[in-house]
């Protein structure tokens, strides 16, 4: 009876549930998308330079950086690894610092609480301590070259992509900046990366710069070598007047046959990279397995055989 009466208020109390999620999500949502949602188009690059009220750990972060000295030369290096990442706020560069010191003082006191712990050697003690700070200061440097080159990947895998849709807007009668803006529109959900940085060049152009210094920033700002290229091919082909379409279905199809050639490549290196693990982790197993058996039987009559012929 009690697991009867159990059953019965489960099953009361997620009925209740059910029906209160129904009416309060699950119903105004598909009002919502009947409606259509919002009429305006968000813009990536707005809301990304949006100066938000930063929180209390990213204010305490951003104090400590600013209080770091730093070298023009190394400022503007890492600022541009910054900006090749997606990050492009001004608080950005002293907010890293922050992390780094923060990050740092943390390592080097566990490392100093626990280094008896972890070994008795006093040199490895010492030892422990400075490459923990090493790794407290130039670990968030590795970690923004890791998003810096995944960033440049996402970038390039998705420019041919681009390119086809630039080329049915050129050919449909559009300029190249609108080309670029409809671009840049349409790519806000499959690619948002190279979406932002089409958004942020189309600002640039509309805030007055020239088309060609606006293309030059681009490549400067993302450091990938398509994307300079690229940008070199579109100024060339404003420059001396010829086809857009062209260019662009050109370099399109340059794109996807280079990338075909690195699978290609990929491909290739396979066998010899499979090298080392076969050897090491296949291939005993696979002697063990095959050649088990007939050793043991080996060893169980031989063994009393010598037994036999020492008596």
């Amino acid at each position: 009876m009690a697991v009867f009466i159990s059953f019965a208020l489960f099953a009361v109390l997620m009925a209740a549930i059910s029906i209160y999620g129904y009416r309060r999500y699950a119903r105004p949502g598909r009002v919502y998308e009947q409606l259509g949602g919002q009429a305006t188009i968000p813009n990536p690059v707005i809301d990304r330079l949006s100066e938000d009220e930063p929180g209390l750990l990213v204010s305490v972060l951003q104090q400590i950086g600013e209080k770091v000295p730093l070298s023009p030369q190394d400022a503007t290096f890492t600022r541009r690894e910054l900006m090749s990442a997606g990050y492009r706020n001004e608080s950005a560069l002293p907010i890293l610092y922050g992390i780094k010191i923060i990050l740092c003082v943390v390592l080097v006191v566990l490392a100093l609480i626990f280094r008896s712990d972890i070994t008795a050697n006093p040199i490895l003690r010492i030892v422990l301590v400075i490459a923990a700070g090493f790794l407290g200061y130039f670990g968030p440097t590795f970690y923004l070259g890791h998003l810096v080159d995944k960033r440049r990947e996402e970038l390039r895998l998705s420019l041919p992509d681009a390119l086809d849709l630039m080329v049915i807007s050129v050919e449909a009668g559009l300029g190249l900046d609108q080309a670029i803006q409809y671009v840049a529109r349409e790519l806000q959900i499959t690619h948002p990366e190279l979406s932002e940085e089409l958004s942020l060049l189309n600002l640039e152009i509309r805030a007055g710069n020239r088309r060609a210094d606006a293309l030059r920033n681009l490549a400067d700002r993302t450091g990938e070598s398509e994307i300079r290229k690229l940008v070199a091919i579109l100024i060339q082909t404003d420059k001396f007047g010829t086809s857009m379409a062209e260019s662009l279905r050109t370099h399109s199809d340059f794109m996807r046959v280079r990338r075909r050639q690195e699978a290609e490549e990929r491909a290739g290196k396979v066998g010899v990279k499979l090298v080392f693990p076969i050897f090491f982790f296949i291939l005993p197993s696979m002697l063990l397995v095959a050649a088990g058996p007939g050793l043991l039987q080996v060893f169980k009559n031989l063994f009393p055989m010598m037994r036999s012929f020492q008596g």
